[in-house]
């Protein structure tokens, strides 16, 4: 039975349907920015009752003037996703379905208001980068723009998912296509529980079960996630004026109901993190390696001086690899990720899935926990 309904809501995607279809561009930050957005769109396309056009995921490489929009299979699996709603690839939608329903002569933009960009009262939708590159990628030319404003995303509430039935028909709308993403950043807090859904692949799966055993056998590891790039500071100077910043709702709430975000929290000072892993170390059992994970400074050699009394080794992937630092981050025995970091919040909504343990950087601040002798 489970392998008709997987055939039904992805297979026979291919060949059209009259439900319609939902296009749009991940077009705001990097990989955990993205993530968030898709599940909010997934959401949202089962609120209309669309199929969800899965769209490639945009990322920048060092020395590329434009963003590179690598595949969604790359990383994940489509199976699992049908599970919930229906879905196609970008690549499967534009081959086999868009000269049947989309010709370039019908190619609408859809945006909240207009845009900024080369033409007035327009969504410009292929204005700047990653805009252009990611609709070129598929060699499409918008013709027009649609402006949806005052509608909005929640697929929770049925009377807006009616108007957008009502404002846009099938007949006279069988594609939506989004400018970026329709869904709201960081992920509405009813959208969370949609990560059970998103998989890697067995590709990347066998990838982190390899590095696993090849470098971390014989006991079990905690993972960490460090954010210290010279932008992630920046971007925490703000935490003063800016009460829920980035991810920062899955640690204080939605509405601050658990708490005030803290400097501490977005950027923690090295002694408190090193403070922090002891804290971990001295209450799990059988614990032979640190992983760490990082966009700048992973701190490898302070960790192995500080931690020499718990003999652990410290370990990293040898070539930057982020998405496969997600994927073993997931399966960690303990995780401690930054609360700030939409990064960080995709690992915790895996391991939550999974029913595994984890804790942020200095939430609940240091003041509330008992004190310990370091």
């Amino acid at each position: 039975m489970l392998l008709i309904f997987l055939a039904f809501n992805f297979v026979n995607s291919l060949s059209y349907n009259n439900d319609g279809y939902v296009v749009y561009c991940p077009c705001m930050g990097r990989f955990g920015n993205q993530a968030d957005h898709f599940l909010g769109a997934l959401a949202f396309s089962k609120g209309i009752n669309r199929t969800l056009v899965l769209p490639p995921w945009v990322e920048y490489r060092y020395g590329e003037m434009k963003s590179i929009q690598v595949p969604f299979t790359t990383y994940f699996k489509v199976e699992s996703l049908a599970l919930y709603h229906r879905v196609i690839s970008m690549d499967d939608f534009m081959n086999d379905i868009a000269p049947n329903i989309w010709q370039p002569q019908k190619r609408i933009s859809f945006c909240y208001v207009q845009r900024s960009g080369e033409v007035q009262n327009s969504c410009n939708a292929k204005s700047g980068n990653p805009f252009g590159p990611f609709w070129d990628t598929f060699n499409i030319e918008f013709v027009g723009s649609e402006f949806y404003g005052p509608l909005n995303y929640d697929a929770h509430n049925q009377a807006m998912m009616g108007k957008w039935k009502q404002k846009y028909p099938l007949t006279d709308w069988p594609v939506l296509a989004f400018t970026g993403a329709p869904a709201s950043f960081p992920v509405q807090e009813e959208n969370v529980h949609l990560h059970k859904y998103l998989k890697w692949n067995q590709n990347i799966v066998n990838k982190s079960r390899a590095f696993i055993k090849n470098n971390m056998s014989g006991g079990g590891f905690i993972g960490l996630h460090l954010r210290n790039g010279q932008d992630w500071i920046r971007a925490c100077q703000h935490v003063k004026d800016s009460p829920r910043l980035f991810a920062a709702p899955q640690c204080v709430g939605y509405k601050n109901e658990r708490g005030l975000l803290t400097q501490s929290m977005c950027y923690p000072d090295k002694s408190d993190i090193i403070k922090q892993v002891k804290r971990a170390l001295k209450k799990l059992n059988d614990i032979k390696y640190i992983f760490v994970a990082s966009d700048a400074n992973h701190l490898i050699d302070d960790f192995k001086l500080a931690l020499q009394q718990f003999d652990v080794s410290i370990v990293k992937l040898e070539q930057s690899n982020p998405h496969l630092d997600l994927a073993i981050l997931g399966q960690a025995n303990y995780f401690i990720g930054n609360c700030v970091s939409s990064y960080s919040a995709f690992v915790k909504r895996e391991r939550d899935v999974k029913g595994l343990p984890s804790e942020f950087w200095s939430f609940p601040s240091p003041k509330k926990i008992k004190h310990e002798e370091l």
